[in-house]
């Protein structure tokens, strides 16, 4: 059975899409077998596998609304191995449609049921909120993976982020752990970087990749040509990172 590895941060901007884009294709460039599902109505991780969610007829929104499975709406990627679930304009208004469905928060979770074992790891890119989509994307998950950015205010909302957390788990998905933290947009020569790398410990004891992704131009032109930073440019800094992260994850391996 695959793993199922969702990409959570309720605060926008701290690098969750670039995460599960660029994760997803190294881990498919290194032979494993990967489904991308893009759960945030942005549909940022859809456009930077190069398909405008704008013209896109079926996504993860029919998925969860019973209108469609997996198969029907699952798209191949540029990168040999890698699959993605788009994300449609229709996702914007899941958050509120989904409400009164039976079992709403496991609407995610029971579609992947039938395809979990069609793949080595499932990576879910959530949204940058902790709503019903989120909520989703937690059950799912057999683990998390919290990017967190370099920056001042990159631990305000990680307690709130980790209390939703233990509340899923206490109460819809007891075996749910944390995979661990990763930074992002990390600049060495930034004294405020080197403070937020100490303070991450304290919220992800022994849990922290040793991976750390630095600020780099290569990663954010990449979405703009619709391709993983292993395509744009793989020996970047940024292509160097996700490459180690991607390492470090298969050795997570049980």
């Amino acid at each position: 059975m695959g793993r199922i590895i969702s990409i959570v941060n309720q605060k926008g901007g701290v690098g969750k899409t670039t995460t599960a884009v660029n994760l997803a294709s190294f881990l498919a460039e290194m032979g494993k077998f990967v489904l991308l599902v893009d759960l945030d109505p942005q549909g940022n991780a859809t456009s930077g596998l190069g398909l405008d969610p704008r013209s896109v007829e079926g996504g993860i929104y029919e998925i969860v609304s019973g209108n469609s499975t997996f198969k029907d709406v699952t798209k191949q990627s540029e990168v040999e191995g890698l699959h993605f679930t788009p994300a449609t304009m229709s996702l914007a208004g899941a958050n509120v449609e989904l409400v009164n469905h039976e079992n709403r928060e496991f609407l995610l979770n029971n579609a992947l049921l039938e395809i979990k074992s069609n793949y080595d790891y499932i990576i879910i890119d959530n949204p940058p909120s902790l709503g019903l989509l989120t909520i989703n994307g937690l059950v799912a998950a057999d683990e998390l993976l919290v990017p967190v950015q370099c920056e001042y205010y990159a631990l305000e909302g990680l307690g709130q982020l980790l209390n939703t957390v233990n509340l899923v788990k206490q109460n819809l998905k007891p075996d749910i752990e944390v995979l661990g933290a990763i930074l992002t947009m990390y600049d060495k020569r930034n004294k405020l970087s080197q403070e937020v790398l100490v303070e991450i410990y304290k919220y992800f004891p022994n849990k922290v990749f040793r991976s750390v992704i630095p600020r780099n131009v290569k990663l954010a032109e990449a979405p703009s040509y619709g391709k993983p930073i292993s395509l744009y440019d793989a020996k970047s800094k940024g292509g160097r990172a996700y490459q180690k992260l991607a390492q470090e994850v298969i050795l997570t391996e049980k």
